[in-house]
């Protein structure tokens, strides 16, 4: 099989990306990767602790590593992806695979990012139907929370909800069932690529009023402009 590597967010565009790749095998994944804010120690735009991105590739039972960011510059992401990435081609991986679905101006940057480094970006879930990608995800036991809504679609209401058939269904129309544009993000604890469920606790919901960086390696805002975001605290 071909060796690679999963670009891992944590979320359930990830988890549904390596349930397809686990079942295909073509692909021998040989380690999981996160993007983490080096001063928050939380996942970028998800705001998930570390801890809980370390535990889930436990469960998985791959490794996890973690490429640290501070500025949160497109410049030093790519800095430090590409020093990454020639680590990684060093142990002989040659592909790198991203759970995106849709985004055509995302999927040429990160194609790009990995043209420099003579590696390969693969995408299982490219141009699938994101509504019956949603509802695949939960036909096939996937459990998962969200922990963060742009407050230009979902707001304090939503963040904090499990992501559920009832829940898609109720979604405005504005929004994509999978949350593609960036309309919120999801945490992934249960589900037929863990050996066990990732245990968490629920706490406070923080809303944070930010500037937007509309970067290449997040999905731009392509509807209304948020003037914020909400979180849902996990931990351990």
């Amino acid at each position: 099989m071909k060796k690679a590597i999963f670009c891992w967010s944590g979320g359930k565009d990830s988890a549904f990306a390596l349930y397809k790749v686990l079942q295909e095998k073509e692909y021998q994944v040989e380690a999981l990767f996160t993007t983490v804010n080096e001063n928050f120690k939380r996942v970028s735009m998800h705001g998930v602790r570390e801890e809980l991105i370390e535990r889930q590739a436990k469960s998985i039972g791959l490794p996890g590593y973690k490429m640290y960011v501070k500025e949160g510059s497109n410049a030093e992401y790519e800095r430090n992806m590409e020093a990454f990435l020639n680590e990684q081609k060093a142990k002989g991986i040659e592909y790198v695979i991203f759970g995106d679905i849709f985004l055509e101006d995302l999927r040429l940057y990160r194609e790009n990012n990995m043209a420099k480094v003579g590696m390969k970006a693969v995408f299982p879930l490219w141009k699938k139907d994101t509504k019956e990608l949603a509802d695949s995800f939960i036909k096939n036991g996937f459990k998962t929370i969200l922990c963060c809504t742009n407050d230009a679609y979902l707001g304090e209401k939503e963040v904090g909800e499990l992501f559920t058939k009832d829940f898609v269904q109720n979604l405005p129309a504005n929004v994509d069932p999978c949350g593609e544009h960036g309309e919120f993000h999801s945490f992934c604890f249960d589900g037929p690529i863990f050996k066990e469920p990732v245990k968490f606790e629920k706490g406070e919901k923080v809303y944070k009023p930010i500037e937007i960086k509309v970067t290449k390696d997040h999905p731009p805002i392509t509807g209304p402009r948020a003037n914020g975001f909400w979180f849902c605290e996990l931990s351990l």
